[in-house]
């Protein structure tokens, strides 16, 4: 079975290189509006472990769901414009958050995020004209109003899962590093060669993994940011909360060193973590549950 027409469409988004200039310009607005850190950190799930926007997503497409089949029924207007109105008021937040994850995605996830926001403005506009002609009893209008709307939410819908399982935003890109290191100890290097005080990338058992220096300790973790892959040995070791951690160099993800947790977004799932040891001279590392 071949792909539908919209999936080659939207492929040619992702390099559709003209919507730049908006990309741009959102991305200025969304920096400076979704201040300050902790606010985004909200908004891209941190506290959770996984995004938020799919969550909060749920609010207004259930409203707007079973607004749609109560305008398929006689006598139910009042729950219909009741549902409609919850699902207007749900939208902001569910928008925030997709915004704030948009903004620290790649060129091409920018690009086809962009026109998911459109098709669920589009959706918010008609659900919001459906609302003024549901207060004016306008009834025909408004169901039609927002039949078209949960269309338009559909085609939003649609254009999130290609975001989501087609260009991978919001998932784990450091998940299956258990899957491909083997149980046990892993040599990494000789001691004598890890600098002290400076990230250095080294292979465990044919995997990236980033190594810090404090004395006679080690941290190793995966090289791998867990939000869009990028190369943690790149970034830099700074200090959050008196504790070590190391800064992604793409979208400035916090990981601490000691235990991979995530310290601020936008990633949300944390970063696997060896156990190390030092034996005969050269340092060894072994991820738990690997295998």
């Amino acid at each position: 079975m071949r792909e539908l027409p919209i999936v080659k469409a939207l492929s040619a988004v992702e390099n559709a290189t003209v919507l730049d200039p908006l990309v741009a310009t959102v991305q200025a607005v969304v920096d400076a509006a979704l201040q300050p850190r902790a606010l985004r950190d909200l908004l891209h799930g941190v506290p959770a472990g996984h995004p938020l926007h799919p969550v909060l997503v749920l609010v207004p497409t259930g409203s707007w769901i079973s607004a749609a089949v109560l305008d398929a029924m006689p006598g139910q207007e009042v729950a219909a414009r009741r549902l409609v109105a919850v699902g207007l008021l749900a939208v902001t937040p569910s928008a925030l958050a997709g915004f704030a994850d948009w903004a620290a995605t790649h060129e091409q996830q920018k690009r086809v995020g962009l026109v998911h926001s459109a098709a669920n403005l589009v959706a918010t506009g008609l659900y919001g004209a459906s609302y003024v002609q549901r207060l004016r009893g306008r009834q025909t209008s408004a169901k039609l109003l927002g039949w078209a709307g949960l269309g338009a939410v559909g085609l939003g819908g649609f254009i999130g899962g290609h975001l989501a399982y087609r260009q991978a935003v919001g998932a784990n890109h450091a998940e299956e590093l258990p899957h491909l290191v083997g149980p046990g100890w892993h040599p990494v290097a000789p001691i004598d060669d890890v600098p002290e005080g400076r990230l250095t990338q080294y292979e465990v058992d044919g995997e990236r993994v980033t190594a810090f220096r404090r004395g006679d300790g080690v941290d190793v973790l995966s090289d791998v940011c867990s939000h869009l892959s990028a190369p943690l040995s790149q970034g830099e070791v700074t200090t959050e909360g008196g504790e070590a951690c190391i800064t992604c160099p793409w979208h400035d993800s916090v990981f601490s060193l000691r235990t991979g947790e995530v310290v601020h977004g936008p990633a949300t799932s944390p970063q696997p973590v060896f156990e190390t040891r030092v034996v005969d001279g050269v340092l060894e590392a072994r991820l738990p549950h690997a295998g």
